[in-house]
């Protein structure tokens, strides 16, 4: 990813969107000068990539979920689904600078939940079978997924994985559970990429993005696969059920 935003820089594009911190990363190591809109980054603070949300500072700015926040919900969820759960995998992009902070408050959330976490991290596609096994030889009860670009484009993958060793799993974005996972906790992508648009356009009429605060997401939405549900053998409690922006039947 380095080299194609090196690519980018030397085509002297004006300015380089990048959706989520792995990309704004890729960018931010290559210029410092390019203006850098991200769309659904998960902590840009806590890994650097602005000073402030109100007052970025740098050459980057956009929208934020906040991922941090979403590791200790994705938790909450997987608890109530799973009262008598103990021992949770959380599955991690260990490229994603945005995931050591999200990690950290996934700890501080299974702590008050008394949850114990076995943290399993990938780089790649190829290391979700021998991820999927660790957890399942240390004996997880359930499973929440990290949200990064690699584990929203590999949905299909990681829903058959979860299916196969019958691990109740919480993803980071409705596409995965339409794909065929159980939940998920998340922000409206679709929403946060196209307010991302605006700043595009302001910057594009001359707008610094050092300026232009950065905004968090306003709708999260909680989804349900009772499919997945049923055939993992799982009541979803209807309080749950209750709660839940879209359920998949």
């Amino acid at each position: 990813m380095p080299e194609l935003a090196a690519e980018l820089v030397r085509a002297g594009v004006d300015v380089i969107f990048g959706q989520s911190s792995t990309e704004t990363g890729a960018a931010l190591a290559t210029t410092k000068i390019v203006p850098v809109v991200f769309a659904g980054h998960a902590d840009p603070v806590g890994v650097g990539h602005v000073a402030s949300l109100a007052r970025p500072g740098g050459n980057a700015t956009g929208l934020t979920m906040l991922l941090t926040d979403i590791a200790a919900k994705e938790l909450e969820a997987l608890k109530e689904a799973l009262p008598s759960a103990r021992r949770v995998g959380v599955l991690f992009t260990s490229t994603a600078p945005s995931h050591v902070p999200a990690l950290e408050a996934a700890n501080t959330a299974a702590q008050s939940l008394g949850l114990e976490l076995r943290l399993v991290g990938v780089r790649g596609e190829e290391d979700f079978q021998d991820a999927f096994a660790k957890m399942v030889q240390d004996g997880v009860d359930g499973v929440i997924v990290l949200a990064s670009t690699l584990t929203l484009s590999r949905r299909a993958l990681l829903a058959d994985l979860a299916l196969k060793h019958r691990l109740p799993s919480v993803f980071g974005a409705k596409d995965n559970v339409r794909a065929g996972g159980l939940m998920s906790y998340a922000p409206d992508s679709t929403d946060l990429t196209r307010r991302a648009a605006t700043y595009i356009d302001k910057i594009l009429k001359g707008a610094k993005p050092a300026n232009l605060p950065v905004e968090q997401a306003s709708r999260y939405e909680l989804s349900i696969n009772l499919k997945t549900a049923a055939t993992l053998g799982l009541a979803i409690p209807p309080t749950l059920l209750a709660r839940a922006d879209e359920v998949i039947e």
